[in-house]
């Protein structure tokens, strides 16, 4: 039974990874043929020449990709400060203070978390369009700073294991409930915040249909729409797209191998706690 149980754990494992890794490897074998090579080859095919580096340069030019590292930029710093900002400060109120309809708050709080975002798009670009964000960097800023319910409920999650006696002993001494927040709680939630900015900003360094709808002006491109530049209506050029896909997926590797351990305490203490 044993021999049986091990045996399924590193055949599923070896399942997993296999399936997670032959896309990566398909994209990165095709990165670097050239489009004849990659027409008279099999995808999983290696290529002939891998100092071929013609379709990373065409990507970082045509893609025009510093450009789209600057905006995605912009738009992630942006967003993350505000999603912190606004997250802590909402699961603060939520967990510290009690108030009529909490329990409806929390619970149109999971309602919002439900509703498939695809369905309320008509509504939500006029609303853009009224405030005049379209074509503006400010549109994506605003979009993901208000469509973030989960990362509230990891931030409540996580403030309900901070004692309450650490809140009462600093108001004994004089100190406001926002002084509280910012000296006591927001010190004390950094494994939680850690937690958010990673997946959040990852979230966001992918987001292709947003910087799509609503940044339609070529100076507002963003990485993930950086690719969309080499798909035309009569075909498309992979090699260049798989090139300039590995251009983009590797920082998010780079950062995810540094980092990951914030994201596995962050979670596991968020949920056990």
């Amino acid at each position: 039974m044993n021999l049986f149980a091990r045996t399924g754990k590193w055949a599923s494992l070896l399942l997993a990874a296999v399936v997670t890794l032959v896309p990566l490897v398909v994209v990165l074998f095709a990165a670097f043929k050239t489009h004849a090579e990659y027409n008279a080859t099999g995808p999983l095919t290696p290529p002939r020449d891998w100092l071929n580096l013609a379709n990373f340069r065409t990507a970082w030019t045509d893609g025009d990709m510093l450009r789209g590292f600057w905006n995605t930029t912009v738009i992630l710093v942006i967003s993350l400060i505000g999603t912190v900002a606004v997250g802590t400060l909402a699961a603060y109120a939520v967990s510290r203070f009690t108030f009529r309809l909490k329990r409806l708050v929390l619970g149109l709080f999971l309602v919002a978390a439900l509703v498939p975002g695809v369905t309320t798009q008509v509504a939500t670009y006029q609303i853009v369009k009224s405030m005049g964000l379209v074509n503006t960097l400010g549109s994506a800023i605003v979009l993901f700073l208000g469509t973030d319910i989960v990362s509230i409920y990891i931030f409540v999650q996580f403030m309900q294991s901070i004692p309450r006696s650490l809140d009462e002993a600093a108001v004994i001494d004089g100190a406001s409930r926002f002084t509280v927040y910012r000296r006591i709680v927001l010190p004390l939630m950094r494994p939680a915040i850690a937690t958010v900015v990673i997946i959040k900003g990852i979230a966001i360094y992918n987001e292709f249909y947003i910087p799509f709808l609503y940044l339609r002006s070529s100076d507002l491109n963003v990485i993930s729409t950086a690719l969309f530049r080499f798909k035309g209506p009569y075909g498309a050029q992979w090699e260049t797209i798989a090139a300039c896909t590995m251009i983009v997926i590797l920082p998010t590797v780079v950062i995810f191998l540094m980092l990951q351990r914030f994201i596995y305490n962050g979670i596991t203490t968020g949920a056990t706690k």
